[in-house]
């Protein structure tokens, strides 16, 4: 199945990919040959737990290589006056203004403002236009965002 991505959010999960594999993966093994140096495996919580590590992190790779396989760098439209994957837009809420910058479902991050498409938020803004209202439903409630600005 293949998953939306902006160009960044790509290039960025691709940086992980070799973080991971050529600097994580070294340091995981050389954990496992120093428990395992530690005598008795079957008694060796240092090996064991380097063993874990090494398992979490074969699993995040594995991940990581078939979300880029089935990737799909979605190209903003400039021209569009709606909210599409790429847009960073300024919601006017209950609560204030927010600002947000809707990405490809696995490069969310909502600490940072980077809301996924896939999310009830991301869904409910996408394909609207300035000026606009749409209500999400969420933990609290039923919550009402009113698009104040659409930055490409």
């Amino acid at each position: 199945m293949k998953k939306s991505f902006t160009r960044e959010g790509l290039e960025k999960l691709k940086k992980r990919l070799a973080f991971l594999e050529k600097t994580k993966r070294k340091e995981v093994a050389d954990e496992l040959k120093a428990a395992a140096s530690f005598g008795d495996l079957s008694e060796n919580s240092a090996y064991e737990e380097a063993k874990h590590e090494q398992n979490m992190l074969e699993t995040e790779i594995s991940k990581i290589r078939e979300a880029i396989k089935n990737a799909e760098v979605v190209e903003m439209d400039k021209d569009s006056k709606l909210v599409q994957i790429g847009s960073r837009i300024v919601v006017e809420t209950s609560d204030g203004k927010e600002e947000f910058e809707i990405v490809g479902g696995t490069e969310s991050d909502p600490f940072a403002g980077k809301i996924s498409c896939d999310s009830p938020l991301g869904k409910a803004l996408i394909g609207k236009k300035e000026g606009e209202s749409t209500a999400v439903q969420t933990p609290s409630g039923e919550k009402s965002y009113k698009i104040v600005k659409i930055n490409e």
